[in-house]
């Protein structure tokens, strides 16, 4: 066995999961996501492994936006939006697929 860590990572293959169904999204949303269907995780740990799967190809910077608002340490926010790259090789996942679904519904019923 080579020294080192692995290449692979189960929270960053779960993140390309979710990009699978989602298409695309941005770290924070991304975040959200995963923690409500797996074992919660830090923010930090999902844009660790985004930006990685930028340099491996699992992901693809599709934009970055700012976006005005309030927030505590300003009036903008900049979001980096991903979306997946050729190396990714999701998985159909059930879970993420019903999550999806339901917040779609949620969201609709709101509105």
């Amino acid at each position: 066995m080579p020294r080192g860590r692995p290449v692979g990572s189960d929270i960053r293959q779960r993140v390309v999961d979710i990009l699978a169904v989602v298409g695309q999204g941005y770290g924070y949303e991304l975040h959200k996501i995963y923690c409500e269907i797996f074992t919660p995780c830090t923010r930090e740990v999902v844009y660790y492994h985004l930006r990685t799967g930028v340099k491996l190809g699992q992901f693809v910077i599709e934009k970055v936006v700012s976006e005005e608002g309030s927030y505590s340490w300003g009036k903008t926010v900049e979001k980096t939006y991903y979306r997946l790259g050729p190396a990714a090789q999701p998985r159909a996942m059930p879970s993420i697929e019903n999550y999806i679904k339901e917040r779609k519904a949620k969201s609709i019923k709101k509105d």
